[in-house]
């Protein structure tokens, strides 16, 4: 199709139930990457590597050859992980995006002074070859360009009514007793997408931002974004939400 990523953005309830009428307390992320399984006709291995909450944040690298996907890494081959340390440790500081002669220069550099990572890279790719099904296929497929990396991708956001108290009791240095709360806790502590808040000087979680610290923007938002024959919504009516600020 031409991309490069598809990205699946699970709705949260923003508040306004005018809008948001249906039950997306449904939206389970094991239940959602399945579907998206399902839909990429592939397996998607989003452990190896982890940004954030599993609960909030799934990635998988790979690439097609022709209709079927394949995963750069697989979280279920230790040899894998193995590839994954060693990038991370020698290679995590390489700029990929630098001129081709420069970054060759600093691969041909890092492969000197760590001669082993010819032998990992050596590994890795013909075991991707093995599971691609063998040199001449893969070969094939490369000359007739029919390798095209795609990235699938999973952003599940929290519920405003959720986040809210659970930030509160955060910031009192409080864990709640409660499941519900308790999770969205313990999402906001692994969140990794910080947003600076102006007014208070603080590095905060997106779903804060946008369910605690917006409110304003959420009701110009409303305004905005009216629903039929209604053109004004108060910030009281208009709870703010959590990701898509949608009133």
């Amino acid at each position: 199709m031409g991309f490069g990523m598809f990205s699946f953005q699970p709705a949260a309830f923003v508040g306004n139930e005018r809008r948001w009428k249906e039950d997306y307390s449904v939206l389970d992320p094991d239940v959602i990457w399945s579907k998206i399984e399902e839909g990429a006709g592939a397996k998607l291995p989003y452990k190896i590597f982890q940004t954030g909450d599993f609960r909030c944040n799934r990635t998988a690298f790979g690439f097609y050859v022709g209709n079927k996907w394949y995963p750069v890494l697989d979280e279920d081959s230790d040899s894998d992980l193995s590839v994954r340390d060693e990038f991370f440790r020698y290679l995590g500081g390489v700029h990929w995006s630098a001129p081709l002669p420069l970054l060759l220069t600093r691969l041909t550099r890092a492969a000197i002074a760590q001669p082993h990572l010819i032998r990992v890279t050596l590994g890795w790719l013909n075991r991707t070859v093995h599971r691609i099904g063998g040199w001449p296929k893969a070969i094939r497929a490369l000359a007739s360009k029919q390798v095209i990396p795609v990235t699938f991708v999973m952003h599940r956001f929290m519920d405003a009514e959720d986040v809210r108290p659970a930030w509160d009791m955060l910031k009192k240095g409080v864990m709640s007793d409660d499941i519900v709360i308790r999770e969205t806790q313990e999402r906001l502590q692994s969140c990794f997408y910080g947003m600076a808040h102006p007014e208070s000087d603080e590095i905060v979680p997106a779903c804060v931002q946008h369910s605690v610290l917006d409110p304003g923007e959420n009701a110009a938002l409303a305004q905005l974004l009216p629903l039929p024959h209604v053109r004004k919504v108060s910030a009281e009516q208009s709870l703010p939400s959590c990701g898509v600020r949608e009133p």
